[in-house]
């Protein structure tokens, strides 16, 4: 094969060569790109606790390209510069993609086909292999000695639930597949075959059609403007569907639960369980470049406060979608109105060599880098949360109150990179409309007896949360990452109803309204596709001790303690 064409296909930088022989340091880079990192697959999500945290790479691509894993990804699945252009695209190189695929893509129909549109189908093409990758992963856990601290909890004259100090524990099993139909249409679907050994606890993850650049059918600037249509995690600054650390971002998980304890005077009638680590149901428009220059995209979305699943929203009297008369797929949203997110960003490239700002990729010492840059970014999140209570009108006769509560969450984030050094974080507000029950004569109904009937509702004091991340990602050697990461959430609904010992909550009974989580991370590439990853997890105060101070009457957490973690995890993909 020629040297340069397969130069460009392990070391690739987003434009042809310019010269007939490489530089000689290019050379020696690629040369051992070719030895130590065959070309092979590319991987996958990983799984912790009760919250699976998908991340996947398409080993297809390493197939239809022959080239390495390392060309689209620093530590698989996080990608690099060129890896985001390649996103970017559709799933294709961004320049020359036909002279680099080793497997041709297979037409359906003719070019002249084209011509004779709208009188003959418009021509398309699938790929050549099927874009097919399986993936697997196993845990190990050790749980520190405080996780007994729990047992206190169970009923007199009943056994505790047993939490093991060291346990092997089953992963995913998982599906993927992408790629793109030519033209500018890509696609994605992965799905969750097994989940911890159950085959009924699997899932679809994010399964999409994706228009690529249709803004040039109006003459816009190249790339700005592509439609995205299906499920599909939104367009977040730090992705925790593809993320490389075993544990997810605790900002993602936060749902907005407000305060319910009896025993304060004032409760909050908010329970949305809205998160961002909840794929979304709709459609974004998109444009610009991850790896450079401006970005935006604007998604409307289904929306979903209360929790329930698509498959279990079905009705006996109207068809969803594949009825006729009953049943059917079921219904994705639990109102009628759509919920939108809208995000823009940033980067800066702080490259100072000209020809490596333009290039996809920086040309460094030893072989294409990605580029020094720093990223500034936000996004916002509107909804109108609906929520259903048994109530009654003046004069006693029953009816069904709707509380329509708009919430919002707005974050903003940045990213400084470094040759193999990334430091990024993301800070967020949460705040929901708090809207509480009452009686004829304009009493407070409390919130969990709904006794006597409530006949309308008054505006309290909205519930809010705030928190975020920040991480330190440092890749040492080509095949052994370094993870530094501290997770923040500040919630006073969590505290106070953690003083319930409430476990109908984001987290149970924390010590503190603001909880951090500090987590160092070491992962290993012992082959392309095969991955060990470790982390150990000092996780926040928690306390099953709650008091009543004799003097104020209020309940105060006493002892608390830290249940932390050491996980391990092995992966491959096929």
């Amino acid at each position: 094969m020629d040297l340069e064409i397969e130069m460009h296909r392990a070391c690739p930088s987003g434009k042809q060569p310019q010269q007939t022989k490489p530089p000689e340091a290019l050379v020696r880079f690629c040369r051992h790109v070719r030895i130590l990192i065959p070309a092979v697959v590319l991987s996958a999500p990983l799984f912790v606790s009760s919250v699976t945290t998908k991340s996947y790479a398409i080993p297809a691509f390493s197939r239809q390209y022959g080239t390495s894993c390392t060309t689209c990804h620093l530590d698989f699945p996080k990608l690099n510069d060129f890896g985001k252009a390649f996103k970017d695209s559709g799933f294709k190189f961004p320049k020359d993609d036909e002279t680099f695929l080793k497997v041709p893509p297979v037409m359906l129909g003719a070019p002249a086909q084209k011509d004779a549109w709208p009188h003959s189908v418009w021509p398309g093409t699938i790929p050549g292999m099927p874009p097919i990758g399986l993936r697997y992963n196993n845990y190990f856990q050790y749980t520190g000695k405080a996780a007994a601290q729990f047992n206190s909890l169970a009923p007199i004259g009943t056994v505790p639930q047993f939490i093991p100090s060291t346990d092997f524990e089953t992963g995913l099993f998982s599906i993927f597949t992408a790629g793109n139909f030519g033209g500018g249409i890509s696609f994605w679907v992965d799905d969750d075959i097994s989940v911890a050994g159950d085959n009924s606890a699997g899932g679809l993850g994010d399964a999409y059609l994706k228009f690529v650049d249709i803004g040039r059918l109006v003459k816009l600037p190249t790339d700005s403007m592509s439609l995205r249509v299906g499920q599909f995690e939104l367009d977040l600054p730090f992705t925790q569907a593809r993320s490389i650390n075993i544990s997810p971002y605790d900002i993602y998980s936060e749902a907005n639960i407000g305060a319910f304890n009896a025993m304060v005077p004032l409760q909050q009638n908010v329970a949305n369980q809205f998160t961002f680590a909840t794929p979304a149901k709709g459609v974004e428009l998109s444009g610009g470049h991850t790896y450079g220059g401006y970005h935006y995209s604007v998604a409307v979305i289904d929306q979903n406060t209360s929790g329930i699943g698509q498959s279990a929203n079905t009705s006996p009297y109207v068809p969803s979608a594949s009825a006729s008369s009953s049943g059917g797929v079921g219904f994705a949203s639990d109102s009628n109105t759509k919920d939108v997110y809208a995000r823009l960003a940033y980067r800066f490239n702080l490259e100072r060599d000209r020809e490596s700002r333009r290039a996809v990729r920086a040309a460094g010492a030893t072989g294409p880098r990605d580029h020094t840059s720093l990223d500034f970014g936000a996004f916002y999140y509107y909804g109108n949360a609906q929520q259903g209570v048994p109530g009654a009108y003046p004069d006693g006769t029953p009816r069904v109150l709707y509380a329509h509560e708009p919430f919002y969450r707005t974050a903003g984030d940045f990213s400084f990179n470094y040759r193999t050094f990334n430091l990024f974080g993301l800070y967020m507000f949460a705040r929901d409309k708090n809207l509480l029950p009452v009686d004829s004569n304009g009493n407070l109904v409390p919130v969990q007896l709904l006794q006597p009937p409530p006949v309308s509702f008054i505006t309290s004091v909205p519930a809010k949360f705030n928190g975020g991340f920040v991480e330190a990602d440092y890749l040492a050697l080509p095949w052994f990452m370094a993870i530094a990461r501290w997770d923040g959430v500040n919630s006073s609904a969590d505290r106070i109803n953690g003083l319930a010992l409430s476990t109908d909550t984001p987290f149970f009974g924390p010590f503190r309204s603001a909880r951090n989580r500090f987590t160092p991370g070491l992962q290993f590439l012992i082959r392309p596709n095969v991955k060990i990853s470790m982390e150990y997890q000092i996780r926040p105060l928690q306390s099953v001790v709650v008091v009543t101070n004799p003097t104020t009457g209020a309940q105060q957490a006493m002892n608390p303690f830290r249940v932390n973690t050491v996980v391990v995890a092995t992966e491959f993909v096929y």
